[in-house]
């Protein structure tokens, strides 16, 4: 069915995809529990790890859950209104969803890194597939508590899940989601390296 889809279901997937993505909800949870600015606190980022760091477990889970939903809404919305079978149509709007996230209009493009937006998506494209890249980012963080490790460990590994129980396209958009995943954690990547990276749940200073 996707394949019959006009181009004009794309334009509006991208659309509605990318402005569902760019809701920043960690900096309006955070602002709203009376903690000013994220952005101005630890990595600057608007995500759930960088919240973690004020202390406030709670508003970190739900910014977790609320990103990661972005990217599920995303690609569930399309199989409800178009049908299960249109894969290469869910997996765009998803993929937009992330672009939203990781550069939102409304904060002139500086966004989070779309890990959760992400696993999100993949959770809801192929199940199976997104609770394994998600246990894969928990073990990680268990085992090393470091989050970008965690998330770098299981971006990589999605794609191969997928292509592991033949499903092709969604192995595709993983890999490419992957890739962009990577590029958005070329800082932390470097701090691992250097032994720099804060570990999970450690609060920080004021983003430089």
């Amino acid at each position: 069915m996707s394949s019959t889809l006009p181009s004009w279901a794309y334009a509006a997937g991208i659309i509605v995809g990318y402005l569902l993505g760019s809701i920043p909800f960690g900096l309006v949870i955070t602002r709203l529990a009376g903690l000013g600015d994220i952005r101005s606190i630890g990595s600057g980022n608007i995500g759930a790890t960088n919240v973690l760091r004020t202390g406030r477990k709670g508003l970190a889970f739900a910014t977790l859950v609320l990103d990661g939903g972005k990217g599920a809404i995303a690609v569930l919305l399309v199989k409800a209104l178009v049908g299960s079978d249109a894969t290469t149509l869910a997996l765009v709007t998803g993929f937009a969803a992330v672009i939203g996230h990781n550069f939102p209009v409304w904060l002139k493009f500086k966004g989070g890194k779309g890990v959760a937006t992400t696993f999100g998506l993949m959770v809801a494209a192929a199940p199976l597939v997104g609770v394994m890249a998600c246990g894969t980012w928990i073990l990680t963080a268990l085992i090393f508590r470091y989050s970008s490790l965690a998330a770098l460990v299981g971006l990589a590994l999605a794609p191969v899940y997928a292509f592991a129980f033949g499903r092709t396209e969604e192995a595709i958009a993983f890999a490419s989601l992957g890739v962009l995943g990577w590029l958005r954690h070329g800082a932390n990547l470097r701090r691992l390296i250097k032994g720099e990276e804060p570990r999970i749940g450690k609060k920080s200073q004021p983003a430089a």
